[in-house]
C-alpha cells in the first residue's frame, strides 16, 4: 500500500504485499554484498529517516483509517536502529494506528547483536511480529567469498535470539549462491544452520544477477560459475534431504524459481522430494524463462 512518497525503488517480502510500507531507512547500512544490487543506485545511500517524519507519515496512515492490517519497516536495514528508536516507532504505531495487527522488518544478524532479548521482546509486544532474515548460505567460505560479513554462527546466534523474543523468523537461503564448485558444501551447511536454528518459515530463491556478475566472480577468485536448472534441482533437492524441521513452513514459491514447492517440514518432506525427482526426470511442467523474475 502507497501513501507517500518512497525513494525508489523499495523492497519487501511478498508476504507484505498487502502491508503499509513505512520507510524507516533508506537503503542498506551494509551494502557490500557482491550479489546484491537492490540498494546500489545514488538516490539509495544509506541514510537514517528522522523520528518525526516517521511520526508524520504514521499521521498521515491514520487519516486514511484501516485499510491495512500489517506494516513493514523499509528498507532493507531497519533493524540497524537502535533499540531506543525502533520501540518509539513501534510506540507511534499503536499511538496512530491501532488497528495494526503486525509489523515486519528486514533484518541483518549483525543488527542483533546488540540488541538484549529484553529489548526484542518489549518490540514484540509492541507489535514486532516477524523479521525477514536473508541467510543466503551457511557456509561460512561462501559467505566470505560473496562479503556477506556474516557467518555461520552470526547467523544463528540471531536467529536464537529472536525465537527468545518470541518473534517469528523467516530465513532466505539462495539458490545457487555457491556456484557449481561450492554447491554441496553450500546446500549441507546451509540445512545444518536451519536444522539448528528451526526457524518459523524457510525460503529459497534463485539467485540471479540482472547488472552482471562479475562481482560475484571477483569474490569467488573467478572460480564461481552459474548452476544450469539442472544443477539447481540438485542442489535444491540435497538442501531439503539434509533439513530435519519440525514445524517449519517451506517455500520456493518466489517468481525466480522454475519449481514452485510449498510445504511443512518435517511433514512434507518426502512429497517435496518427490516432486523434486519428478522434475528432474522431465515429468513435470516448469516455470519457463519469460514466466520467471525477481
Amino acid at each position: 500500500m502507497s501513501l507517500f512518497d518512497y525513494i525508489e525503488p523499495v523492497f519487501r517480502p511478498p508476504s507484505e504485499g498487502r502491508s503499509l510500507i513505512l520507510q524507516v531507512t533508506n537503503g542498506c547500512s551494509w551494502n557490500n554484498c557482491t550479489f546484491c544490487d537492490m540498494y546500489t543506485q545514488p538516490q539509495k545511500k544509506f541514510r537514517a529517516k528522522k523520528e518525526e517524519e516517521i511520526i508524520e507519515e504514521l499521521k498521515e496512515a491514520a487519516a486514511v483509517g484501516p485499510r491495512f492490517e500489517k506494516i513493514f519497516l523499509a528498507d532493507g536495514d531497519a533493524m540497524v536502529l537502535s533499540s531506543r528508536k525502533l520501540i518509539t516507532i513501534l510506540e507511534a504505531i499503536k499511538q496512530y494506528t491501532p488497528w495494526v495487527k503486525r509489523v515486519g522488518a528486514y533484518c541483518l544478524p549483525r543488527n542483533i547483536r546488540k540488541k538484549s532479548v529484553e529489548e526484542l521482546q518489549q518490540m514484540r509486544e509492541l507489535g514486532l511480529g516477524i523479521l525477514y532474515v536473508g541467510a543466503e548460505s551457511g557456509d561460512d567460505e561462501v559467505l566470505e567469498f560473496i562479503n556477506k560479513g556474516e557467518t555461520y554462527q552470526s547467523t544463528l546466534d540471531a536467529l536464537v535470539k529472536i525465537k527468545q523474543a518470541g518473534i517469528k523468523s523467516s530465513v532466505m537461503i539462495l539458490n545457487g549462491m555457491g556456484g557449481v564448485k561450492y554447491s554441496e558444501q553450500h546446500a549441507r551447511n546451509s540445512a545444518l544452520l536451519m536444522n539448528e536454528a528451526q526457524p518459523d518459515f524457510l525460503s529459497t530463491l534463485v539467485v540471479s544477477y540482472p547488472l552482471g556478475d562479475e562481482r560475484v566472480k571477483q569474490g569467488f577468485n573467478g572460480e564461481y560459475q552459474s548452476p544450469d536448472q539442472m544443477q539447481l534441482f540438485k542442489e535444491l533437492r540435497l538442501l531439503i534431504d539434509t533439513l530435519e524441521l519440525e514445524k517449519t513452513v517451506f517455500r520456493s514459491d518466489h517468481a525466480s524459481n522454475y519449481l514452485p514447492l510449498k510445504g511443512n517440514l518435517g511433514d512434507d518432506k518426502a512429497t517435496m522430494l518427490a516432486q523434486l525427482d519428478e522434475a528432474m526426470a522431465g515429468r513435470i511442467a516448469l516455470r519457463q524463462e519469460w514466466q520467471r523474475g525477481l
